[in-house]
C-alpha cells in the first residue's frame, strides 16, 4: 500500500528526512510518534504529494507520487487546517457532491453523535469543534489513505476520547490505513494497531502494539540485584534511586528473581526511554 524507499527531504543544509525506507502493506490505523521537529509533518506532506522529496522514491498503492502526481487516493489534514466560513450542515453537503466516494450519511451521524450544530457557520464553532468537523469530513472521504496531524490540539479529555471513538467508528466502517500522529501517547494506544517511531528524521521503529505490550517492561529491585540482569538485554534506559534501580527494557521477557519485581511500561515511557535512550535494537 506505501513504500518509502530510502526517502530524504532537506531544507537548505536541514535534514528533515534522511534517508528512511518504510513498508505498510494493508489497512491498519498506525501512530506516528516523534519529538517536536522529528519530521512527522514533513512524512505526511511528503506521502501527500505536497511537497517533493529530495531523494529516494514513495508509492501509494503501487503508484509514485510527488507533486506532480499528487495522489487522488490519499486525504491531509494538517494541524490547524480551516473550512470555507459556511454553517456546518452546507459544509458536509458540499463535501458530499464534490467527492464521489463520500459517506454522507457517516458524516451526519457522527455530527449529530459528537453535538456539531449544523445550524452554526464554521468561524462559530470552538477550536476543538472545528477540528471535529474537519476530521469527520475528511474521514467521511473514504480514501485509501488517511493522514491526520496532531488531530486533537485544543480537544479537552472528553473530546479527544470521542475522536478515539470517531476514529474506530470510521475505520470499522471503511477499513482503510490512517495514519496518525499526536504527542498524546498513551490515549492513541488505544485505538492504533502499530507504531511508527521516528527521531531526528531517522525511522527507530515500526513495530505492532502487541510487540510492545510484550516487550517493553521495566525491572525494579536493589541496584545489586537488577544489574547483573542486564547483560544480553536490550536496556532502553535507567532510573536509579539511592541503592535501587529501574531498568526499563525492550527485549524478551525474563523471569526475575525473588527481589526484583517485573512491571509493563506505558506506551509514554517506551517512547520517551527509546527515543531518549542509547540503545534501540
Amino acid at each position: 500500500m506505501i513504500e518509502f524507499s530510502n526517502v530524504t527531504k532537506k531544507y537548505g543544509g536541514l535534514t528533515a528526512v534522511d534517508d528512511i525506507s518504510l513498508k505498510i502493506p494493508g489497512s491498519g490505523i498506525y501512530c506516528l510518534l516523534g519529538r517536536n521537529g522529528a519530521g512527522k509533518t514533513t512524512i505526511m506532506k511528503l506521502l501527500a504529494g505536497h511537497i517533493p522529496a529530495s531523494g529516494g522514491k514513495i508509492s501509494v498503492a503501487g503508484k509514485p507520487v510527488s507533486p506532480g502526481r499528487m495522489p487522488e487516493s490519499v486525504s491531509f489534514i494538517e494541524s490547524g487546517s480551516t473550512q470555507f466560513n459556511m454553517r456546518v450542515g452546507a459544509l458536509i453537503d458540499a463535501a458530499s457532491s464534490l467527492q464521489e466516494n463520500f459517506d454522507r450519511e457517516f458524516a451526519a451521524e457522527m455530527a449529530d453523535k459528537f453535538e456539531l450544530d449544523t445550524k452554526k457557520k464554521f468561524k462559530q464553532l470552538s477550536f476543538g469543534m472545528k477540528t471535529m468537523l474537519t476530521a469527520i469530513i475528511t474521514l467521511a472521504n473514504n480514501a485509501e489513505l488517511i493522514l491526520l496531524d496532531e488531530p486533537t490540539l485544543g480537544f479537552d479529555a472528553i473530546m479527544r476520547d470521542q475522536f478515539n471513538t470517531l476514529l474506530l467508528e470510521s475505520y470499522n466502517a471503511h477499513p482503510r490505513v490512517i495514519i496518525v500522529s499526536t504527542h498524546l501517547i498513551d490515549e492513541i494506544a488505544k485505538v492504533t494497531e502499530r507504531l511508527i517511531i521516528i527521531n531526528k528524521g531517522r525511522l527507530l521503529l515500526e513495530v505492532g502494539m502487541d510487540e510492545v505490550d510484550e516487550k517493553a517492561y521495566t525491572l525494579s529491585g536493589s541496584a545489586d540485584a537488577v544489574t547483573p540482569l542486564l547483560e544480553g538485554l536490550n536496556c532502553i534506559g535507567k532510573t536509579p534511586v539511592g541503592g535501587l534501580l529501574a531498568a526499563h527494557i525492550y527485549d524478551g521477557r525474563i523471569t526475575p528473581p525473588p527481589g526484583v519485581s517485573i512491571d509493563r511500561m506505558s506506551l509514554q515511557d517506551f517512547f520517551i526511554h527509546i527515543v531518549g535512550g542509547k540503545n534501540h535494537g
